[in-house]
Formats: C-alpha cells, sequence, structure tokens
C-alpha cells in the first residue's frame, strides 16, 4: 500500500494531542474519519473538514489506515475488540499512537494479523501538545519495515523525526525510556524551583540562566515558568499520564530484572502528587509537593 495517492484515514481518540494531530492531517489533504468516546470533542476537527463517526466499525469500514490516539491500554484494547477486529480485512494498518504496554502492543498485533491480516505500528510520541500542533513530534516506531514506511508517510505533517526501533513492541519499550527521563526530570525541576524560591532567588530568572548549560531542557524551559509563576492552566499534559508511563517502566524492569531505583521513586512521587488531587491537572503542578501546598 505504498501511495501513489493519499489513502483514507481513521483516527481514534481526539483528545489533547488527537486534536492538533487531526487538524494537521486535514491540513495535509487527507481525508479523516474520526471517532472519540464522548462525542462533545468532535465539533473542533469536524468544522475543519473530518467525517464524523458513530462507532469505531463506522471509522474502521471506509479507513486503509487507522490511527490511534488513546489514553491507555485498556483503551486501545476495547476499540480493537469493539470494531477494529470485525471491519478489519488484509491491507489495512493500524498505526497506534497511544502510549501502551509492549506486551499487550504485541498481543493485540498478532491477533489483528491471525484474524484478518493487518499490520500494525506501534508509533508513540513524544513533543507533547505543541509538538503536536506545531508538527514536530518525535516518534518512535516498532513494526515491519514495509508497515512503518507506510506510516512515515502518513504520519509525515506531525513529525520532526521518526525513527524505526525494531518489530513491533519496540516503540514502546523506547516510549517508556523516554518517560522514564522525562518524569525524573520534572520531578526534579519541581524540587529545584521551590528550593530556589524558599532561598530567596527569583526563580521566575532560572529557565532563563540555565538555558544553553547541561541543566537545560525542554521541560525546563516549559515547567519551570509555570511554576515560578504557580499558574497551572491550560492543562498541556496530566500528571495521570507520566504515572501511567512510570508505572510500564515498573513493570518492564521487574519483567527484565533490570533495576530502575530512580524511576521507581519517581512513580511513587507521582501517586503520592496524584493522591492530593492533581491526576488530571499539569505536571507543573508537582511544585506544591514541596511548597506546603498539597492539595489540589
Amino acid at each position: 500500500m505504498m501511495m501513489a495517492q493519499l489513502p483514507v484515514l481513521g483516527f481514534l481518540g481526539i483528545g489533547l494531542m488527537g486534536k492538533p494531530m487531526v487538524l494537521r492531517l486535514l491540513a495535509a489533504g487527507y481525508q479523516v474519519h474520526v471517532w472519540n468516546r464522548s462525542q462533545d470533542k468532535l465539533p473542533a476537527v469536524v468544522a475543519a473538514g473530518a467525517v464524523p463517526c458513530q462507532s469505531v466499525a463506522d471509522v474502521v469500514n471506509p479507513a486503509e489506515v487507522i490511527i490511534l490516539c488513546l489514553s491507555d491500554t485498556a483503551a486501545v484494547e476495547q476499540v480493537v475488540q469493539e470494531g477494529i477486529l470485525a471491519q478489519g480485512r488484509a491491507g489495512k494498518l493500524v498505526i497506534d499512537l497511544s502510549s501502551i504496554h509492549p506486551d499487550n502492543t504485541r498481543a493485540l498485533a498478532a491477533i489483528l494479523s491471525a484474524h484478518c491480516g493487518m499490520g500494525w505500528v506501534d508509533a508513540p510520541v513524544s513533543g507533547g501538545v505543541p509538538g503536536a500542533e506545531q508538527g514536530t513530534l518525535a516518534i518512535m516506531a516498532g513494526g515491519t519495515e514495509q508497515d512503518v514506511a507506510i506510516a512515515r508517510q502518513v504520519l509525515s505533517p506531525l513529525y520532526q523525526q521518526l525513527t524505526h526501533m525494531g518489530a513491533v513492541g519496540c516503540g514502546q519499550v523506547t516510549k517508556i525510556c523516554n518517560q522514564m527521563i522525562v518524569s525524573c526530570n520534572v520531578l526534579v525541576i519541581a524540587e529545584m524551583m521551590a528550593l530556589a524560591q524558599q532561598a530567596g532567588v527569583d526563580a521566575a530568572q532560572i529557565p532563563a540562566a540555565l538555558a544553553g548549560g547541561f541543566a537545560d531542557s525542554k521541560p525546563l524551559q516549559i515547567v519551570a515558568p509555570q511554576m515560578a509563576a504557580a499558574c497551572f492552566e491550560p492543562v498541556k499534559w496530566r500528571v495521570k499520564t507520566l504515572l501511567k508511563d512510570l508505572s510500564m517502566a515498573v513493570s518492564l524492569s521487574v519483567k527484565q530484572g533490570s533495576a530502575t531505583p530512580m524511576s521507581t521513586l519517581a512513580a511513587q512521587l507521582l501517586q503520592l502528587h496524584g493522591s492530593h488531587g492533581y491526576l488530571e491537572q499539569d505536571p507543573s503542578t508537582l511544585i506544591n509537593l514541596y511548597s506546603n501546598k498539597p492539595d489540589a
């Protein structure tokens, strides 16, 4: 299915990341059939030209490539069972942009291949909402050479780089590695910003002061200004997302017999923060763990 013309796309999951992705795919000329569990998320993309669908099956039937951008492993498993298996056939391809467990990814890919000959590319992304809006995401892909080549072409409006990491599941492992670094980084930024404030430093100047040095990072430049201003909206990503991904890191490390003490502690701290009412809030709120503001 290397494409002389643009394939018809299906897109399942119009959330924080899904919405700007669909808008960029539409702007690139794709016909995109969309579905979301909450129908109230659809009008913004329908206004831009997306075709609204009432069920997963209604998306899968006309689509040649079905793109998933869902919240967790259970959500991906559900849409596969609800509609993709029934409407799937050889020649169609699933590209899963969600961040889910590698073991479940391999199992779902095997089921679809055996049931109807469909291919699967796990293609989790990094870069957040700004990356989705600007088309500068980093994508780490797992799948066959042929299927990843299709994903590389279809997803081109969305990414700055797409790296083929190996067979199905390898993209998800790589995303877990990414989230280990991001989560530990954001937690250190939170405790550093709180310490700076308490020690009398103008914390709002920290991002500029550290820019270009070894301590600089995209998370620092994004979350530190929010932490300094105690301004945590609009929500660009969620505490529960980092917690989900770190929990997968801990699970994977146990299975592989590989020690991950930093990520395990980070998961415990995120769990503590979430228990104070912050699961749906931006990770920049993590500064409240260290600022005598424990509850959301």
